[in-house]
C-alpha cells in the first residue's frame, strides 16, 4: 500500500504539473504525455484496493484494468495527435515545454522505482507491470523535450509526430504489460 500511495503521489503532481504547462503550451505531444501520466496515477486504484483485499483474483481484475487503462491512454493520445496534424497548431513557450518532459520524466522514474521494488518483494505481477509501464514512460517523457527543440528548430509538424510516436510506445507497453499480467511475475 505504502508502494501504490507513494507512486499515485508523485505521479499526480508530476501530471497536475504537466496539465499546468499544458494550458501554456497547446503541445499535442505534451497532451500524449499528460493524458497517460494521469492514467498511470489512476492506476493506483485498482492496485491499491487488490492490496487491500489481498486477494489474487482482485490483483489479477487490478493488471487487467491497468492495461485497459494504458490502452485507453493510447486511443485518446493517438486521436489527439492525428488530429493536430489535419489542424496544425504548433506549441508555444517551448522552455516550459521542455521542462513539462523534464517532470515527466522524474515522475515516472521515481513511480517505477518504487513500484517495481515493491512489486518483486511482493511477487505482484500487476505491480511489477505498473512498474515496467513507468519505466519506460519515464523515457518516453523525453520526447516532450525533444518535441521542444525539434519545434524551436522550426519543424513545427514534429509536435503530432512525436505525439504519435508516444501512441506507439504507450500501444507497445500495453502489449508488454498484458504479457506480464496474464502470466504473472517473471
Amino acid at each position: 500500500m505504502r508502494a501504490v500511495g507513494i507512486s499515485l503521489a508523485v505521479l499526480g503532481a508530476a501530471a497536475v504539473a504537466q496539465a499546468a504547462i499544458f494550458v501554456v503550451t497547446n503541445s499535442v505531444a505534451l497532451l500524449a504525455d499528460l493524458i497517460h501520466n494521469f492514467g498511470d496515477a489512476l492506476t493506483a486504484v485498482p492496485v491499491g484496493l487488490a492490496f487491500l483485499l489481498r486477494s489474487e483474483r482482485a490483483e489479477r481484475v487490478a493488471g487487467l484494468l491497468v492495461v485497459a487503462t494504458i490502452f485507453i491512454s493510447a486511443c485518446v493520445a493517438g486521436y489527439e495527435a492525428i488530429r493536430r496534424l489535419i489542424e496544425p497548431d504548433a506549441p508555444t513557450d517551448l522552455g516550459a515545454l521542455a521542462a513539462a518532459g523534464g517532470i515527466g520524466f522524474a515522475g515516472n522514474w521515481i513511480a517505477a522505482r518504487v513500484r517495481t521494488r515493491a512489486g518483486h518483494r511482493l511477487s505482484s505481477p500487476a505491480l511489477i507491470a505498473d512498474g515496467d509501464h513507468a519505466r519506460a514512460d519515464a523515457y518516453v517523457s523525453l520526447a516532450v523535450v525533444a518535441s521542444a527543440i525539434v519545434v524551436a528548430l522550426g519543424l513545427e509538424i514534429a509536435d503530432p509526430l512525436i505525439g504519435l510516436a508516444i501512441t506507439a510506445v504507450i500501444l507497445r507497453i500495453t502489449r508488454q504489460s498484458w504479457r506480464t499480467v496474464r502470466h504473472g511475475a517473471t
